[in-house]
């Protein structure tokens, strides 16, 4: 644990020990930050803030499936699908937890090709993250569409508790407007990227000081967080 020691002239050595003693540190800590960019800084109080919206939803997701007295429809027979005559279950939800996650490793690549100035490379890995989470968005719109079609309301479902409905569009709502938005600045900035705004430091929103990429780590620091996101409401939601 973390001690700090203060000191004054003519009183006594006093020490601050565990959390106290370490909020001190950095308190007195002039220099914590200053190497820390603005954008970086929001960018993690944002996803800070966006964090305890998600708990939030997922929290009263388990209490309202805990609490119900009504069954609880299973999710391997609801988000199930009829191919070749063969029912398979959470097929859909596989294959876009595939390409979300796969989203993350073009994410991580246009970051180090962005610090290394590769503005073609870039731009396109950006835009291959975009690619998937356009397809991503488009299956999740099939999915909304296949349930609404089969009766799946906001205050109640064919299949069970009035909740599910209502926790099911909340919370992949939430999610997939995230990914859009994700998408829209993806394709924003690769094409800054591309026609080289970081380059010769065009004027305009997002544009840093030149040949500085550092908005491309922004980006992908939203961008892996929406995916980790989806980790947990695919583990809560469609495994539980």
């Amino acid at each position: 644990m973390a001690e700090t020691v203060l000191t004054n002239p003519g009183h006594s050595t006093a020490r601050l020990e565990g959390w106290r003693g370490i909020a001190a540190d950095w308190a007195s800590d002039q220099r914590a930050f200053k190497n820390v960019s603005w954008g970086k800084a929001m960018m993690w109080i944002f996803l800070l803030s966006d964090t305890f919206i998600f708990s939030c939803f997922l929290l009263s997701y388990m209490t309202a499936r805990m609490s119900t007295t009504v069954p609880w429809p299973n999710p391997s027979e609801v988000f199930a699908l009829n191919i070749a005559g063969n029912h398979i279950p959470l097929i859909l939800i596989a294959i876009m937890t595939f390409v979300l996650i796969s989203s993350s490793g073009t994410m991580a690549m246009a970051v180090n090709f962005g610090y290394r100035r590769d503005r073609v490379r870039t731009a396109a890995l950006m835009l291959a993250t975009a690619a998937f989470g356009a397809t991503f968005v488009g299956m999740q719109a099939f999915e909304w569409t296949k349930l609404i079609m089969e009766g799946v309301r906001p205050w109640g479902n064919p299949w069970g508790a009035p909740q599910f409905g209502a926790s099911f569009f909340m919370i992949t709502g939430f999610h997939g407007t995230h990914v859009t938005i994700g998408v829209i600045f993806l394709i924003a900035i690769a094409r800054k990227v591309l026609r080289g705004d970081f380059d010769v430091e065009r004027r305009g929103f997002f544009t840093s000081r030149k040949g500085y990429y550092e908005i491309v780590e922004i980006m992908g620091l939203y961008w892996h967080f929406v995916d980790l996101v989806w980790v947990f409401i695919f583990a809560f939601f469609y495994l539980w």
